[in-house]
């Protein structure tokens, strides 16, 4: 009736010769005028970014390769709308992050797992690189613990390329969990490693929420007992850091509703990987009645049930988040009606007052964006050593084009020999960069010797600021010239980290702020990171210099681009503002029931008492067949206007009154609705925005989540009209307090269609009500405001 187990369909579906790079001094480098490209207007993408492979792409996992290419994983389903086609685990690969093309299956028959059953799909993978090795993180939602279907567990396969082939583990990870006479939601694996080497696996759904273990430093086993994060109203976690602050982010509500889901992705904060993890107002979201702020959700536009992401940073340094969203106008496959197709959308997200929110609160775009910068202004995959000699100037050692690796599908790489420093041919176009490079020492036979390092804003062999991998003193170092001394800033490695394996090194450097972090595939959870502040000296925006490499002893390098550090966004859109109090469309219950309201099936138990509306929850539910009693206005003004009430209703904590609520209605007919109000859904208590509408002869029904409700929860709805359909929009807001508010999704209605606004308070089932009695909503006014 409210948020459902999820039920998702799955089908089942050489060694080449080195090439040396003769020196050069730098002192011939010209530090004239920079050299730049033809003008061209920047590339675009429209999502999704599917299109033209596959219809069907959930619950996304992306990682760049040491390859230099994308790779995306997702959930099985249909490649085409006729459903002929189909595989049981996708993977997918791409230049750019927008078109993508197929690179097999993760288990293509007879590779299968063996505790998995024969006919299961595979949902929700998670994509990494640990230490050179590549593991995927999967969920079998049908395993052999038992025959009753759906007993989901958790395994991992590791792979020597992002195409495999993979070999799965003999045993789950996290096995099957039993929960009363079914299992729990053992399902949506995402790994995490912090600066400590820690490796953490979260995981779980609408069962019980989610949960946390920690894992062996292969990443193979987990280690401990399973810790509580986050309440059952979520699953997809993701966890970044970013400035000290681990981002646990997490999906809620429907996943594949059709054309009313409403699933949207919010977030919450520690200062540990294990929580406790608050939202933005300071609510946990472990608890029952739970926290959580919203980073992307239905805005009105082409796109709903905008949810289950991964992130990762293009060139620029700019977070993007790869997510899977439905059309929807074409919700479902062509042969199976209820058969949700999600491809994958692409957007920018953005930090904004120590929150991320996608496109500072837009959400998800439907029409042409700038594109991620993937490559840079000076950018070598090593491939060609003939190009890599024009890019590069070398002087205090040498530079070779070596490879391709025996030991992972870098290719060709470049090595590095003596105390060279590399500079890139080319001035940049601007002062603040993003320098990165895939960096490695070879061990010896006494370990790592030596050290790796990229550069920028560097004018000659002796200036620049450089982020340095210190092999031998295992630390990762920041360097900047002042005059005849280096100002200097280090961090120790962890002690699992390989100094032999290739990693992300990456360099920015904004005005007088420098940065460093070593990653595994820039995927938001570094192993080290330090800062350092530069001098006045050094921060010359009118002379933005060259980018390169450096090393010490013998080290090796892939992947090299230096780009310009992309413009943070600093403001969010705007929230809805409430403006002048319409009298006539309102009403504050101060005496009697005003004027203006018509019932629906009246409900004898409503009554106005001490200046509010007091009405007990109805048994029975308007969605679906249910006919319980509404309290509508009669009419709405025209045009954009905001309706608010202040709800008080007593639904406890922590036990099941399943589905008692109160709240908001939006009234088309029995079948087309919007419904926003406070439910009880099993232990939790959700501020709920729900739509029932019939589509293709199909009712359907999917509702979305706002901010966490509490005894007394105020509630807006904006309503305006899309400016080329005139369809009616209505977004919805919540606060516990009347004065910090948190705005949700955007449902539409037809253009032609004369939606009233009212009152519900109804859910009850009949246990529920025999158990518990009704709950009471206490509505203290209803007002109308227009611009």
């Amino acid at each position: 009736m409210q948020i459902r187990r999820r039920i998702r369909s799955a089908r089942v579906v050489a060694l080449a010769a080195c090439a040396t790079l003769g020196a050069t001094a730098l002192s011939s480098l010209s530090l004239a005028t920079p050299r730049t490209a033809a003008a061209s207007d920047p590339p675009t993408y429209t999502n999704e970014v599917t299109r033209g492979y596959s219809i069907d792409f959930p619950d996304p996992a992306v990682m760049r390769g040491k390859d230099g290419q994308w790779y995306a994983y997702s959930t099985g389903g249909p490649f085409e709308e006729s459903g002929q086609t189909s595989s049981a685990y996708k993977i997918a690969t791409s230049p750019d992050l927008v078109h993508w093309r197929s690179a097999g299956d993760v288990f293509p028959d007879g590779h299968r797992p063996t505790w998995a059953t024969a006919t299961t799909g595979f949902w929700a993978p998670d994509i990494r690189y640990l230490n050179g090795k590549y593991l995927l993180y999967f969920t079998v939602p049908d395993t052999t613990t038992s025959m009753q279907g759906f007993d989901p567990a958790i395994g991992v396969a590791t792979a020597p390329t992002p195409a495999g082939p993979w070999a799965p583990s003999e045993e789950p990870v996290i096995p099957a969990k039993p929960v009363g006479t079914g299992y729990d939601t053992v399902i949506d694996p995402a790994l995490f490693t912090d600066a400590t080497g820690t490796h953490y696996l979260y995981y779980g759904g609408f069962g019980t929420g989610i949960w946390v273990v920690k894992l062996s430093d292969d990443g193979l086993r987990a280690v401990t007992e399973p810790t509580h994060i986050a309440a059952s109203r979520y699953e997809g976690p993701n966890v970044l850091e970013r400035d000290g602050w681990y981002y646990l982010f997490g999906s809620s509500a429907n996943c594949c509703a059709g054309p009313t889901t409403g699933y949207s992705v919010f977030v919450g904060r520690s200062r540990s990987p294990l929580g406790p993890f608050v939202d933005r107002l300071g609510v946990p979201m472990l608890a029952s009645r739970a926290g959580g702020t919203p980073v992307l959700a239905p805005n009105g536009n082409t796109w709903i049930g905008t949810g289950h992401h991964s992130a990762a940073l293009d060139a620029s340094g700019q977070t993007y988040m790869a997510y899977h969203a439905i059309d929807r106008n074409d919700p479902w496959l062509d042969v199976s009606p209820g058969f949700t197709m999600r491809p994958m959308n692409l957007d920018r997200m953005d930090w904004i007052e120590g929150w991320p929110i996608v496109r500072a609160g837009l959400g998800a775009s439907d029409d042409p964006q700038p594109a991620p910068v993937v490559r840079g202004q000076v950018d070598d995959r090593f491939e060609d050593p003939a190009a890599t000699t024009d890019r590069f100037r070398t002087s205090g050692g040498g530079l070779t084009v070596a490879g391709p690796d025996p030991a992972s599908d870098s290719g060709r790489f470049a090595r590095l020999a003596g105390t060279p420093t590399v500079l890139s041919a080319r001035v940049l176009s601007q002062a603040d960069v993003r320098v990165e490079a895939d960096v490695r020492v070879p061990a010896g036979d006494g370990g790592g010797a030596g050290s790796v390092g990229v550069l920028a804003r560097a004018r000659d062999a002796k200036s620049g600021v450089r982020a340095i991998l210190d092999a031998d003193q295992h630390e990762l170092r920041l360097e900047a010239p002042v005059g005849s001394t280096v100002r200097r800033a280090s961090v120790p490695l962890p002690s699992g980290y390989d100094t032999s394996a290739w990693h992300v090194l990456a360099l920015e450097v904004r005005g007088r702020q420098v940065s460093a972090n070593l990653t595994d595939a820039r995927l938001g959870d570094p192993w080290a990171s330090v800062n350092l502040d530069l001098p006045r000296s050094l921060d010359r925006p009118g002379r933005p210099g060259r980018a390169g490499l450096v090393a010490d002893g013998t080290a090796e390098a892939d992947n090299f681009s230096a780009a310009p550090l992309y413009v943070p966004v600093t403001k969010r859109v705007a929230d809805p503002k409430p403006g002048h109090v319409d009298p006539a469309s309102s009403d504050e219950f101060d005496a009697g029931l005003g004027s203006g309201w018509t019932w629906l099936r009246p409900d004898a138990a409503a009554e106005v008492r001490d200046g509010a509306l007091v009405w007990p929850t109805q048994t029975g539910d308007l969605v679906g067949d249910g006919r319980p009693g509404l309290l509508l206005r009669s009419a709405m003004p025209d045009g954009d206007y905001m309706v608010e009430t202040k709800l008080g209703i007593d639904l406890g904590e922590d036990v099941e009154r399943n589905y008692q609520q109160g709240g908001l209605i939006v009234y088309v007919g029995d079948d087309e609705f919007l419904r926003l109000d406070v439910v009880a859904v099993g232990p939790t208590r959700i501020t709920e925005f729900g739509k029932e509408t019939v589509f293709q002869g199909i009712r359907s029904w999917g509702g979305g989540l706002i901010g966490a409700p509490a005894t007394t929860t105020w509630l807006r709805l904006q309503h305006t009209r899309d400016p080329k359909t005139q369809e009616h929009r209505f977004r919805a807001g919540s606060s516990t307090d009347g004065k910090h508010w948190t705005w949700g999704l955007t449902w539409t209605l037809p253009a032609d269609s004369e939606p009233r606004v009212g009152l519900v308070s109804q859910g009850s089932t009949p246990e529920t009500t025999q158990e518990f009695g009704p709950a009471t909503s206490v509505f203290d006014y209803f007002r109308v405001s227009r611009p």
